[in-house]
């Protein structure tokens, strides 16, 4: 079956004009590290021993956090539980979460976590609710060596649901 008429080889071969061509790099290797930080989403990687490896800006701008402050800092020491709630388990069960990925060596999907951040302006907690999943990486060994924390910020939908609004702690 041919689709796209008699001439779609032809424009498919065709390279499209690149309008930014003077201001490209010589090399055509992708950037891993700039598409990744700028990727819309909220990703952290984070090595096997806890530490921040690597983070998006939209990740960044969610918790209130700068690049250069966190990545290579402990995960539980940038994100620890809000010591003013006694009832904080967010450190808890996020390590649980990890530890399963590390064994298991497969995504681990949390339920909706309450893990109240700090504002790094006046540093009071602030409540936040969190749909995260965490995956894998496995190097040739099959072994994990990084794992992708990604998580949805689902504050306004849990305080929708709760019919009130958010709550600084």
């Amino acid at each position: 079956m041919r689709l796209g008429g008699a001439h779609s080889s032809e424009r498919v071969s065709q390279r499209v004009p690149d309008m930014q061509a003077d201001n490209l790099p010589t090399d055509d290797s992708p950037d891993f590290a700039a598409i990744f930080e700028k990727t819309p989403g909220l990703y952290l990687v984070i090595d096997t021993r806890f530490d921040i490896a690597a983070v998006t800006d939209a990740y960044c701008e969610a918790t209130m956090t700068a690049r250069d402050a966190i990545v290579g800092k402990p995960l539980f020491e940038v994100f620890p539980d809000n010591p003013r709630n006694s009832a904080a388990d967010g450190v808890a069960n996020l390590r649980a979460s990890l530890l399963r990925v590390l064994k298991s060596r497969e995504s681990d999907r949390m339920g909706v976590q309450k893990y109240d951040i700090r504002d790094q302006g006046d540093g009071a907690f602030v409540a936040r609710y969190w749909s995260p999943l965490n995956i894998p990486i496995l190097g040739d060994d099959g072994y994990v060596r990084w794992i992708i924390h990604c998580v949805e910020d689902v504050t306004d939908l849990m305080t929708i649901a709760s019919g009130g609004a958010s709550q600084q702690s």
